[in-house]
């Protein structure tokens, strides 16, 4: 039984690092603590709980996880602080040493928050207390969908990866595959219409996966989200090369919410690289794949993620990555730089890559990409299109999305927030981070 007087007249500060499923589990800790009583802190405000969802993906968000958790602590000393998410759930002794950590939650906790507090008195001197399951015991799959100040709301539809790439340390941080209902999410997608949402982005470690521990696959998740009513669009968001299948494609294509925006892991245009990754498909497939997309939807937005410097990756075969990725009919490059991540078989690989020069790959794509990306929108300019805004400083302008993910331009309008509005796609803005546009009407 929850004693709900350690919640009264308390409020929380929430702080979010990493990927956009990380957001949508802070939001349903939010949601938890607000159920008990418990306010969200307001500017300038010091809070008596604070929730820290961390990032282990590269040693440079652990890095920045550590300097996180103290400049919070430092923002406000006598809360109770509670630190969660991937760097917790691996190096808890590590956080739990921190000045002014008072609780590390592991994976299979971090939903269960209230559980772990009965007491929130600050812990004086000492390390944090830690409630941390090992990797085989990550088995529950907890709901989560955050909306934050934009008119997208990400729903986590499956977790954990059962798939070991040699780089990678994420099935050790959110263990196996597992999903929810397709019942149950179809339930948060229209309790998503319910408060106003008009666009949901499908999240998760390897949503293409989704079925595990159900018996159901994405195909039927997305045939049953597009029979939602209210939801203006669904995106996918990252989505293996390999289990993106021709009859996904072809109904995202036919569909009636699904917008043709795809987000697709390659990590690396060279075949010996991907086997060394231990990757699922070779270049053969990954171009099928994107020459199957353009074909059935010339208008879609393709997104690719790439790590350069890579063990293993020689500037022969960077040189034949590049060459390939130049190649793609795609929109723009997600780069990463190659992170040591200790623990993982790409350790065993002999050749690695100085940081200067993985500083040079990542420039070199990095320019391949911002190619892409403008002869992609330049050449939409002069189409009509629905764009969905965003909520913006009032006075200020206001950005939006098209449905392939072209960012919209347009002057504060505060009737335009959240409402599909068919414009017609202008010229650069100033900076030439959005299209312009010229407002025709509604949309239905």
């Amino acid at each position: 039984m929850i004693d709900r007087t350690v919640f009264e007249n308390k409020t929380a500060a929430y702080y979010t690092l990493g990927c956009k499923l990380n957001f949508a589990e802070t939001s349903a800790i939010g949601k938890v603590l607000a159920e008990q009583g418990v306010r969200k802190v307001r500017n300038g405000e010091k809070a008596d709980i604070c929730v820290v969802n961390t990032c282990s993906v590269t040693e440079l968000a652990d890095k920045k996880c550590r300097q996180a958790i103290r400049r919070i602590g430092k923002q406000h000393p006598d809360a109770f602080m509670i630190v969660t998410g991937c760097y917790a759930q691996l190096k808890p002794e590590d956080v739990a040493h921190i000045e002014g950590v008072d609780l590390v939650l592991g994976a299979e906790q971090k939903l269960d928050i209230l559980s772990y507090l009965d007491d929130l008195s600050k812990k004086q001197g000492g390390e944090g207390t830690i409630v941390a399951s090992g990797t085989k015991d990550i088995r529950t799959f907890a709901p989560s969908c955050s909306s934050d100040d934009r008119t997208r709301h990400f729903l986590k539809v499956q977790d954990g990866c059962d798939y070991f790439c040699t780089y990678c340390t994420i099935p050790f941080a959110r263990g196996r595959s597992r999903n929810g209902t397709i019942a149950s999410l179809v339930g948060q997608a229209k309790e998503v219409v319910a408060k106003g949402g008009k666009e949901i982005v499908l999240t998760g470690v390897n949503i293409g996966d989704f079925g595990k521990s159900t018996g159901e696959t994405f195909m039927d998740l997305i045939r049953a989200l597009d029979e939602v009513e209210g939801i203006t669009r669904y995106r996918i968001s990252s989505i293996e090369p390999n289990l993106i299948t021709d009859e996904v494609i072809d109904f995202v294509a036919a569909s009636k919410r699904f917008a043709p925006h795809f987000h697709i892991p390659l990590q690396s245009g060279s075949d010996t690289v991907l086997k060394l990754m231990k990757r699922k498909y070779d270049t053969a497939l990954f171009r099928h794949k994107v020459e199957k997309i353009k074909s059935a939807m010339p208008h879609a937005f393709i997104g690719v993620d790439v790590i350069v410097g890579t063990r293993g990756e020689t500037d022969a075969l960077f040189d034949e990555a590049q060459s390939f990725i130049e190649s793609l009919d795609i929109s723009q490059l997600h780069v990463f730089s190659y992170s040591e991540r200790p623990g993982t078989q790409a350790l065993k690989i002999a050749h690695s890559v100085d940081p200067k020069e993985k500083h040079l790959r990542s420039k070199r794509l990095l320019d391949l990409s911002d190619g892409k990306l403008q002869a992609f929108y330049e050449k939409h300019i002069g189409e009509a299109s629905a764009v969905l805004f965003e909520h913006a400083r009032r006075g200020n302008a206001m950005h939006g999305f098209t449905a392939n993910y072209i960012k919209v331009e347009a002057p504060y309008d505060d009737a335009l927030i959240n409402e599909p509005v068919k414009v017609v796609l202008a010229g650069w803005n100033e900076d030439k981070t959005a299209l312009l546009c010229n407002r025709i009407n509604d949309v239905e």
